[in-house]
């Protein structure tokens, strides 16, 4: 055991799915030409002013009904001055003394076991513009600029790796079950800043801490933390702790698996924050708050129903809500008619075993209609559980198809004629007077024997309604 204690808070920059940016009617669409989507105001040029999009007032509203924060119904913006290529005012648009939603809290499970994580604040600004390095060139991409952004800065309550990728995961969650942000990690719209300390166990007070700047991948903001987790606890051993962990924001080299230093890390007072004398005080009317409070189910919230109400098992009902998409594909499989119980079993556990990573429900081939009539399959007696599974290997391989035509095309439909099986079994009894004197008198182990016979005498027949039948007919 460690004689160091971790304590990790984060920053993430979720980015708002708004049409327009937050202070301009630009597009906030993603890939477009270098430089297309921009205007005086989100360029800085002389004269051009801001004006806020009231879009993204409402979804940070949501956001904090949705962890259950204090919502200030008045809050302000405020300059946020620092000098970056990609930041052509010299300044971002920001909120810093009295932020749209204040202290909340997310509750993450490790193994069973729960914690509440507190959050800080959560607040509207500007995302800057991007740099582009090319060989000997560096360009800058002002598309992005001025797109709205709600940082959400949790407290520093986290304990190790795991316990802030649960953080995060929950978090990208709650924001793509709210539909205020696609959250999509490869395009930036949820980036994460890690702030990574130690301290000997026992203590209470906070050491120098460390940010991880810019972090875009659960596996990454992993590595990151635990890279410098250990880079801190070698040092301290080592004596070299004073000298070599200082306050500073460092970049995660994913190549080499190590963080390296960017800068010296800034406080408030560098940033020399005062209100935006171009934008009003913010304040939310009556109106306006009850659309941002108006959210649909969230994660927690669809756990607890689809327990309560489907009979499955917790540990099920959070995969399916893990993310939104699974959640969605499981409903879909309920109202086609698929069983609560074999929908969870052929998403959870066959059709994502099978993907193992390598693809996802959105680009696999079989969407839920076609999973689900393989479940209602199963459920009818039209096909064995055996049969499916074959079946699904070959939807996966040739990323869908129809099932029906599969049943018929390789000949797994079961036999449930109920004459042709009673006829079989009669057969079976005749020839069998001696074990159906034994199995009469207690020997029912033998109703194994029993249906292994019908089985041989009719190919393809449904097991379930051997059983049943045989089971009439000798205690008949």
């Amino acid at each position: 055991m460690s004689a160091f204690e971790t304590i990790i808070g984060l920053e993430v920059h979720v980015q708002l799915n708004t049409q327009t940016k937050i202070f301009c009617s630009c597009a906030t669409s993603f890939g477009e030409e270098p430089n297309k989507n921009v205007c005086p105001t989100c360029l800085g040029l002389p004269g051009a002013l801001p004006v806020l999009n009231k879009e993204v007032v409402k979804k940070a509203i949501s956001f904090g009904s949705a962890i259950n924060a204090v919502i200030n119904q008045d809050s302000i913006f405020a300059r946020k001055n620092y000098f970056y290529p990609d930041l052509p005012k010299a300044y971002q648009i920001s909120q810093y003394e009295i932020p749209i939603v204040g202290k909340g809290s997310i509750e993450i499970e490790i193994e069973g076991k729960k914690k509440i994580i507190g959050v800080t604040r959560a607040h509207m600004e500007e995302d800057a513009g991007k740099n582009i390095h090319e060989g000997n060139y560096s360009k800058v991409d002002l598309n992005r600029a001025c797109t709205p952004l709600l940082e959400i800065v949790s407290e520093p309550d986290m304990r190790n790796s795991e316990e802030a990728i649960a953080y995060l995961k929950k978090l990208h969650s709650i924001v793509r079950f709210l539909g205020i942000s696609d959250a999509n990690m490869q395009e930036g719209s949820f980036r994460c800043d890690a702030n990574v300390s130690i301290r000997p166990k026992g203590e209470s007070k906070f050491y120098t801490r460390v940010e991880i700047k810019n972090l875009n991948s659960f596996k990454f903001i992993q590595k990151a933390i635990e890279y410098e987790v250990q880079r801190q606890i070698e040092a301290w051993e080592d004596g070299k702790y004073e000298s070599e962990v200082v306050q500073e924001t460092r970049l995660f080299d994913t190549t080499k698996g190590v963080t390296r230093s960017m800068r010296g890390k800034e406080e408030a007072a560098d940033y020399r924050y005062f209100p935006d004398p171009d934008l009003l005080p913010v304040h939310i009317d009556e109106d306006l708050m009850q659309e941002g409070l108006k959210i649909p189910e969230m994660p927690d919230s669809k756990r607890e129903r689809y327990v309560r109400d489907f009979g499955i098992k917790p540990s099920d009902a959070g995969v399916l809500t893990s993310e939104l998409e699974m959640a969605l594909y499981f409903e879909s499989m309920l109202q086609l008619g698929a069983s609560p119980k074999g929908a969870v079993t052929w998403l959870t556990t066959e059709l994502l075993g099978r993907l193992k990573g390598e693809s996802n429900l959105q680009n696999c081939g079989i969407n839920a209609p076609t999973l689900a009539t393989l479940v209602k399959r199963i459920d009818e007696g039209k096909i064995s559980g055996k049969s499916a599974k074959e079946i699904l290997d070959v939807l996966v391989e040739k990323k869908g198809g129809d099932v029906d035509a599969l049943i018929q095309s390789m000949g797994l439909e079961q036999v449930n004629d109920d004459g042709a099986i009673l006829a079989a079994i009669e057969a079976v009894i005749n020839a069998n007077a001696d074990k159906v004197t034994e199995y009469k008198n207690g020997k029912d182990k033998l109703l194994g024997f029993f249906v292994g016979q019908v089985m041989k005498n009719i190919k393809g027949v449904n097991p379930a309604r051997v059983n049943e039948l045989l089971k009439e007919k000798l205690q008949g």
